[in-house]
């Protein structure tokens, strides 16, 4: 990570990672795998999802890796918006013309900053909306830049791997323990946190044969435990995006962004008056 340096002229460290003990069922990872693999049979095996998920990779690197995030296009950018599910349908008005230069520079110094913490950086890069429910898309928002950019340094860190404030998320659906639904699980929402969850289902995939793509598998398992819960229970901000399941995989694809342009152009990121955006080459970034 960046270094900033500071008025003795010596760069300033990342502070020491907080790495909390993550208590976690390992039959619920189990059958989520399980669900994962089976349910991916029928569109040509996992293998179909780590490709879609690399294409998606590659999409956020070659418009926005090694500083081009300052003079990516607004169309370009409508399309990097598509694959970020929870902040696809918020964000529009943030992506008219006269606003979106100010976005632009927003993630630009996201993904720039000298700023040791990367818990420092999502803080700054919220500092710049409200502080209401309305947008708690925005720290979804500059989680997915950052994984998306860079998935070996940045884990997922969405709201629903993890929302402490709400006591929701993929942590919850994972932890061992009594009376979970109505039990507060105390561990913060912090860089560490995730770091550690990504490496403790990276463990379970390697106990289960899995060697090779792993940060990918480590999405695709993620997302998979969260599909069921919102399966079984829906979620209120994925509730209207997340309706009507077309197959047993339709809320991972979505929890992932895999669904955010089809073949027409047609995306499921909302203008600010709520029509879909269309984009004329969903592989076009300039």
């Amino acid at each position: 990570m960046g270094r900033s340096m500071p008025a003795n002229g010596r760069p300033a460290m990342a502070p020491a990672l907080e790495r909390p003990r993550l208590e976690l069922s390992g039959p619920r990872l189990a059958q989520a795998f399980e669900t994962l693999v089976r349910g991916t049979e029928e569109h040509g095996g996992i293998e179909q999802y780590v490709a879609a998920l690399e294409w998606k990779r590659a999409l956020f690197r070659d418009a926005l890796d090694s500083g081009r995030c300052r003079e990516v296009g607004l169309a370009a950018f409508k399309t990097l918006c598509a694959h970020i599910p929870t902040a696809r349908r918020r964000v529009g008005s943030h992506l008219e013309p006269e606003a979106f230069p100010n976005l632009r520079e927003r993630v630009s110094a996201l993904l720039d900053s000298a700023e040791p913490s990367v818990d420092g950086r999502l803080a700054a890069f919220g500092a710049g909306f409200p502080d209401d429910r309305a947008h708690r898309w925005v720290r979804d928002l500059a989680a997915e830049m950052l994984h998306n950019t860079d998935p070996e340094r940045y884990p997922l860190m969405t709201r629903w791997v993890w929302d402490a404030r709400a006591n929701t998320g993929v942590l919850r659906e994972l932890w061992y323990g009594d009376d979970v639904d109505h039990s507060e699980i105390g561990i913060p929402d912090r860089f560490g946190t995730f770091v550690v969850l990504r490496e403790e289902l990276a463990q379970f995939l390697a106990d289960n044969g899995v060697f090779r793509d792993v940060l990918h598998y480590v999405d695709l398992l993620t997302a998979q435990v969260y599909a069921g819960y919102v399966s079984e229970q829906g979620g209120s901000y994925l509730r209207t995006d997340f309706a009507m399941p077309e197959d047993p995989l339709v809320h991972t694809r979505r929890l992932l962004g895999l669904d955010g342009v089809d073949a027409s152009g047609r995306t499921r990121l909302k203008a600010f008056d709520g029509t879909a955006v269309v984009v004329a080459d969903p592989k076009q970034l300039n």
